[in-house]
């Protein structure tokens, strides 16, 4: 028997649980030199935050898979805060690298508390003023909390949310043909602690996250049936049946609100798109055409949704895409073959 992977293009931005506070007022500049230090761009000083074992592998490993260049490693001193780098910050600048990230952990009523703060070297501030994170006492909220503070410090260095927190869905198999076994998985962003959220004897395919991050859809075919799509709780419990009609039902997609799901079906005749109360009942045809449509993807603000259609011709694939609103559809690629 071998194992292989197959990852989805699934991905769930973060669905923070926990409470992040920011203290707005900035601490006063301290010193600026007045003269010109080569800066290291993208370079990033973390100290490991004082009394903590457990966030800053973490953290430090998340920012490290980024553009930004982060080390940890022969710093001039480890402080906690940025009142601990009055009379030492010239000795910081003359480094050349701009920023610096420093913070140190506390328990308060069972929970653990974590205070860090970002630094611009250059002039000495606290970029956003002091962030504060709490989380549980235990493993999986620890490595959560983790992620968020990733997070929040990539972003206050680039300017764009990170996504070290998110999840990714994606689907092991083991053995073929009528041996063959199929696993949900859902791991974190780093690959770490993965979890089976269900298993079956054949195969699994196109599983999809609801916006809440509590839900995934997706679809199942065991040997000598058609594939069902099944809506499953991540944190556990028995999957329901959203589809169980005679044809190929593939590729669900959520409604932005979480509230419908598209899919592609041919139960009454060639495949095509069909919404659906996530909580199941009768579906509403939307596409009727005598070619395929499948793939089925809504757009943000739950106004259209794009899919792939061959009416173009047969294995001539193109994307489209449908207006709620006036029923039309529009052609959106241009090549000669596009799908997915």
């Amino acid at each position: 028997m071998r194992t292989h992977q197959k990852l989805c293009l699934s991905l769930l931005a973060s669905t923070s649980t926990l409470l992040i506070s920011s203290n707005l007022l900035a601490a006063p500049v301290v010193l600026e030199l007045d003269y010109d230090i080569p800066v290291q761009q993208n370079q990033v000083a973390f100290v490991p935050f004082a009394g903590d074992s457990v966030l800053s592998p973490i953290i430090l490993n998340d920012l490290s898979k980024t553009e930004l260049k982060v080390t940890s490693k022969d710093l001039p001193q480890q402080p906690r805060s940025i009142s601990e780098l009055s009379g030492t910050l010239p000795v910081w600048q003359s480094m050349g690298i701009p920023y610096l990230v420093v913070g140190s952990t506390r328990s308060n009523r069972g929970k653990v508390v974590t205070d860090y703060e970002v630094i611009d070297i250059k002039s000495g501030r606290v970029i956003e003023g002091k962030q504060s994170l709490t989380a549980d006492n235990n493993k999986e909220s620890m490595r959560y909390a983790g992620h968020v503070i990733a997070d929040k410090v990539y972003e206050l260095i680039t300017g764009i949310p990170g996504d070290f927190s998110g999840r990714i869905a994606y689907i092991e198999e083991v053995g073929t043909g009528k041996e063959k076994v199929s696993r949900l998985k859902v791991m974190d962003a780093d690959g770490e602690n993965a979890k089976t959220i269900t298993e079956v004897a054949g195969s699994i395919f196109s599983p999809s996250w609801s916006p809440d991050g509590n839900r995934i859809a997706y679809s199942v075919q065991r040997d000598k049936s058609y594939p069902v799509i099944y809506v499953q709780n991540v944190s556990g419990g028995s999957a329901s049946a959203l589809t169980p009609f005679s044809g190929s039902n593939l590729s669900p997609s959520f409604s932005p609100d979480g509230s419908k799901i598209l899919f592609s079906s041919s139960f009454e005749g060639s495949a095509d798109i069909y919404e659906i109360s996530a909580s199941g009942g009768k579906p509403r045809r939307i596409t009727n055409w005598p070619s395929s449509e499948v793939q089925p993807s809504y757009a943000p603000d739950g106004k259209s949704f794009v899919f792939v259609s061959d009416r173009s011709g047969f294995n001539k694939p193109q994307i489209y895409r449908y207006e709620f609103g006036s029923g039309n559809t529009t052609k959106v690629s241009n090549s000669g073959y596009a799908t997915s």
